[in-house]
C-alpha cells in the first residue's frame, strides 16, 4: 500500500509554516497517543505515521527533499544504475552530511532512532512543576544476547558485509543524482553477524514498551520540548541509543489565562461594587489568596497589578505578575425594591452630574452630530 502524503497525514497545506505544522502535530499526537488508546493497534500505527510525517516536514532540508522527490527521497531501494559502496562517498558526505537522517557513521553500527511523544498537564502543574509517567513503545536491547545480536553474546562474532564492504551504505545512480541509502544487507552496521540471536535475529534490539518518569520544570510553557538523552530507541550492537523528545501541552484553565510569565484573571464586579469601591478576594496560581482594593468608579477593562504573583521564569529567579481585569456586571432579574432604587438613582442622575463622563461626552457628540446634519 502506498504511503499517505505527509501533508495529508498532518492535515495541513503544502505551504504550511512551522507554527501550523507544530500545532497540527501536537493535536494529532495527543489524539493518537498510546496512553490515550491502550491496546488500540490502529491508533498506535497512526501515532507512528504522524511522528514520521512531522519528523520530515519540520526539518527544512528533509522537507525540501520530500517536496521534490516524495517518499522516494527517504526509502531504500529504487531504480537506476548499480550500487556502489565507495567512489564519490567522501564528496557526498561533505555535501549532505546527516541529510538522510540517523546517527549512523561510515563503517559503524547504526545508532538508535530518536522518539517523540507528548504529554498534557494543567496550568497549576506548569506553574509548580510536576513529574509525569509516560509509556513509550520503543526498541530496547535484547536480553537474550545482551544487545550484541550474536547467539554467543560476542560482539566480535561478525564478518564484513559483502554488499557494502563495511561502509554501511550503498549508492545508486538515478539520472545525474547519486542517492545514498542504508545497506539492505547489514542494516547500516557494515558487519554481518555469523550466528545471529534467535530472539532478535541479529538486530541486538527488540520491540518493547517502557515506562519513564519525566520531570516537568516549574514555569514550562505550552509547546516546550524536553530532551531526555539516551532514552530513545536502542542502537544496533555496540551503537548508542537515540534520544527521547517530550512535547509538553498545557490545558486551558477555568480562571487564569497565561501570557509568558504573566497571569491574567478576569474578575466580575457588581455595579454597586464598582461604583462604591471596596475590596475583593481573588485566588492566585500558587494556591494562595490575595485582596485587591477596588477604588470607587472602577470601569470595565480596568486592570490591577499584583507583583510577582505570576509564573517563574525558566532558568531565572524572576517571576511574572498577576493582572486582575475588571468586568462590571449589569444586574438582571431585579426585585421590585431594587428597581425602585435604580429608578430613583436614574432620576437623580438626570438632574445632577452623574459622574459618568464617558456617557455624557458620547451623547453630547451625538447631539452635535444631528444638529450639524439638520443645518446641512
Amino acid at each position: 500500500m502506498a504511503k499517505e502524503d505527509y501533508y495529508a497525514t498532518l492535515g495541513v497545506a503544502r505551504g504550511a509554516g512551522a507554527d501550523e505544522l507544530k500545532k497540527a502535530y501536537r493535536k494529532l499526537a495527543m489524539q493518537y497517543h498510546p496512553d490515550r488508546n491502550p491496546g488500540d493497534a490502529v491508533a498506535e500505527a497512526k501515532f507512528k505515521e504522524v511522528n514520521e510525517a512531522y519528523d520530515v516536514l519540520k526539518d527544512d532540508q528533509k522537507r525540501a527533499a520530500y517536496d521534490r522527490f516524495g517518499h522516494a527521497a527517504f526509502e531504500q531501494g529504487g531504480g537506476g544504475g548499480g550500487f556502489d559502496a565507495g567512489g564519490l562517498g567522501d564528496i557526498f558526505d561533505q555535501m549532505f552530511g546527516d541529510f538522510m537522517g540517523g546517527r549512523q557513521r561510515r563503517g559503524g553500527p547504526r545508532g538508535g532512532a530518536d522518539i517523540r511523544t507528548a504529554v498534557e498537564i494543567d496550568l497549576a502543574q506548569a506553574f509548580a512543576g510536576t513529574k509525569v509517567q509516560i509509556r513509550v513503545p520503543t526498541r530496547v536491547a535484547c536480553e537474550a544476547c545482551a544487545g550484541t545480536g550474536s547467539e554467543s553474546k560476542d560482539r566480535s562474532a561478525a564478518d564484513t558485509c559483502a554488499t557494502c564492504h563495511g561502509a554501511g551504505k550503498v549508492r545508486a545512480q538515478q539520472g545525474f543524482f547519486l542517492v545514498e541509502r542504508t545497506c539492505p544487507t547489514c542494516g547500516g552496521a557494515g558487519r554481518v553477524i555469523r550466528n545471529p540471536c534467535r530472539i532478535c535475529r541479529g538486530a541486538g534490539t527488540v520491540q518493547r514498551e517502557r515506562s519513564l518518569d519525566v520531570t516537568i520544570p516549574a514555569g514550562v510553557e505550552d509547546g516546550t520540548r524536553i530532551r531526555l538523552s539516551g532514552e530513545g530507541e536502542a542502537g544496533g550492537p555496540g551503537a548508542p541509543p537515540g534520544d527521547l523528545y517530550v512535547h509538553v501541552g498545557i490545558t486551558a484553565h477555568e480562571i487564569f489565562q497565561r501570557d509568558g510569565a504573566n497571569i491574567f484573571c478576569r474578575v466580575p464586579l457588581r455595579m454597586t461594587q464598582a461604583a462604591l469601591g471596596g475590596e475583593v478576594e481573588v485566588p492566585a496560581i500558587d494556591g494562595s489568596k490575595a485582596r485587591v482594593k477596588i477604588p470607587p468608579g472602577t470601569q470595565t477593562g480596568d486592570q490591577f497589578r499584583l507583583r510577582a504573583k505570576g509564573f517563574s521564569v525558566l532558568h531565572s529567579a524572576a517571576r511574572g505578575d498577576m493582572f486582575i481585569q475588571v468586568a462590571v456586571e449589569t444586574p438582571q432579574h431585579l426585585t421590585r425594591r431594587q428597581r425602585e432604587l435604580l429608578e430613583e438613582f436614574d432620576a437623580e442622575a438626570k438632574t445632577h452630574a452623574s459622574g459618568s463622563p464617558e456617557s455624557e461626552g458620547f451623547f453630547a457628540k451625538v447631539r452635535e452630530f444631528f444638529e450639524g446634519a439638520g443645518r446641512g
